[in-house]
């Protein structure tokens, strides 16, 4: 990891951590709000663990993308929790061969970056 990308990555880390300490859950209550606090102060600790070894340089690139992609898709809509994604069930497959292997390879290919590790952790 170069020393720009550290920088990257920790300023990311601090952003969240100064996102967390700021948020104010949607309803208003208090109680939410400290829990929301807690997930995402949770989340972000346990994704950069997760990637603390990473040293491919294009994979720590799709990292940076997805912690700005939830950054912004949290901060837009003011919730906390990666918004989910709706496909109808055979909604992807060709009008040929609906076998389920290639319903499976084309949601994966589908799956917007910022819900890429949340599977893995969850």
């Amino acid at each position: 990891m170069t020393p720009v990308t550290r920088q990257e990555v920790l300023g990311l880390y601090r952003k969240i951590l100064r996102i967390a300490k700021k948020w104010q859950s949607a309803s208003g209550q208090i109680e939410e709000t400290l829990k929301e606090k807690e997930y995402i102060k949770n989340e972000a600790k346990t994704l950069f663990q997760k990637n603390k070894n990473v040293t491919d340089p294009k994979l720590i690139k799709q990292c940076i993308e997805e912690c700005e992609a939830r950054i912004e898709i949290g901060l837009h809509y003011n919730i906390p929790y990666p918004r989910p994604i709706h496909l109808p069930p055979m909604g992807l497959a060709h009008k040929q061969g609906r076998t389920l292997r290639r319903q499976e390879k084309l949601r994966k290919i589908s799956k917007p970056i910022y819900l890429k590790s949340h599977d893995e952790v969850s």
